[in-house]
């Protein structure tokens, strides 16, 4: 009885794992609705991002374990993964307390790759706004997440994680010119421009001033930037390939289930000999990693930050420290709006009884039944704490 969830994420699984489950809005919205028509979970919300794919129900059922499997099975059956044995291996499973301390850590950033990154508040912001949407959502769900994007909020503005923090968007720029020694006067092609990764990608880059920027767009899309729209080029999507030769880097960031790059139709289009970095921001993969066969490609897909997300992660650690702090006032505050919650039946039958007895015996009588029937329904550790509530 509570809250479950089933998660995979880059903790664990890696990044072929992780692609099996990067679901469509529109399939995030069918299992969503497929397990809220089961008796047993009566809320669901799902939460699909690059990095981590998680499901999280309310449920009066006294049997966490059922539960647990009814999730799997329409996890995995969305997926199409029910035959793939290994696949439990890289699931992760939270209840109670440990579903709550979860997605307060994720919607602050702090269960994220690189620690305090911003995108995932937006993420769980819209994960909550789908499921309203689709009518799978209601009192414990909607409080649940409220008070974590609340909590967010507050560790965004009163720690430094958020000011320090560097995303997978710019961590591309970074081994990109860690690659090339600089992006001063280089060719950058940025797919995917007008996504949420790729949109940050390209104002990031706008921001050096340096780089000649190329972005990708279909049948004419205008693309904007609160930098102006005057310092890139923008090409047709079709014609992408002819374009790679000249270019220094490229970058793809798509929500499309297919290649946006294949390797035998770049290995046709790279014919200059020169250094190139290709970095693969998309979940599922866009750019084929077979394309680091050709000599002086450098391929990343999103997997391969780790390592520099890691040494970002270290430097934030007190500041981690002092978020966790915020989050854990939040935490508890949401789990005794969840007592209190599913105390309003009882404490509706206690006034009720409260109410009769005074109204034939008056209310100095009433008390005293009250308090004989809480000292005869209570331990004597459970009556110490009562009392020091209400002599506070």
């Amino acid at each position: 009885m509570g809250i479950q969830i089933i998660s995979i994420s880059h903790k664990i699984a890696p990044l072929h794992v992780r692609e099996m489950f990067a679901f469509t809005e529109e399939q995030q919205k069918h299992m969503m609705q497929e397990i809220t028509e089961h008796l047993e979970v009566s809320e669901c919300i799902v939460l699909s991002t690059c990095n981590r794919t998680e499901m999280y129900v309310y449920s009066d059922s006294e049997s966490k374990g059922c539960v647990f499997n009814l999730m799997e099975d329409v996890l995995l059956g969305e997926a199409g993964a029910q035959d793939e044995e290994d696949i439990g291996n890289y699931l992760l499973f939270y209840h109670g307390k440990k579903a709550i301390h979860h997605l307060f850590q994720v919607a602050a950033g702090l269960d994220s790759m690189v620690i305090g990154e911003d995108q995932i508040l937006g993420q769980v912001k819209t994960a909550h706004k789908q499921a309203r949407e689709a009518g799978t959502t209601g009192v414990y769900l909607n409080t649940f997440f409220r008070m974590a994007v609340t909590g967010a909020k507050k560790v965004k503005t009163e720690t430094e994680l958020s000011k320090t923090s560097v995303s997978t968007a710019t961590l591309a720029l970074k081994v990109a010119e860690e690659e090339l020694g600089t992006l001063k006067d280089k060719k950058v092609l940025i797919i995917g421009a007008t996504g949420k990764i790729g949109g940050i990608v390209l104002m990031n880059i706008q921001s050096l001033h340096q780089a000649d920027i190329y972005v990708t767009t279909r049948k004419n899309k205008l693309i904007q930037t609160k930098h102006g729209n005057d310092d890139f080029t923008t090409i047709d999507y079709e014609d992408r390939y002819n374009y790679l030769d000249q270019m220094d880097v490229v970058i793809s960031a798509t929500s499309s289930p297919h290649y946006t790059l294949t390797y035998s139709k770049m290995k046709k289009q790279l014919v200059t000999a020169k250094r190139r970095v290709f970095v693969d921001l998309a979940v599922p993969m866009d750019i084929e990693a077979k394309i680091s066969a050709v000599d002086d490609t450098c391929y990343y897909n999103i997997d391969d930050f780790t390592r520099i997300a890691r040494e970002n992660n270290q430097k934030k650690l007190r500041e981690a420290e002092a978020a966790s702090g915020i989050l854990d006032e939040y935490e508890l505050q949401f789990e005794q709006w969840m007592v209190f919650q599913k105390s309003l039946s009882v404490m509706g039958k206690v006034r009720d009884n409260f109410v009769k007895v005074a109204e034939h015996k008056g209310v100095e009588k009433a008390f005293d039944h009250f308090f004989y029937w809480v000292r005869e329904n209570n331990t004597p550790e459970d009556l110490e704490t009562f009392f020091h509530c209400l002599n506070h």
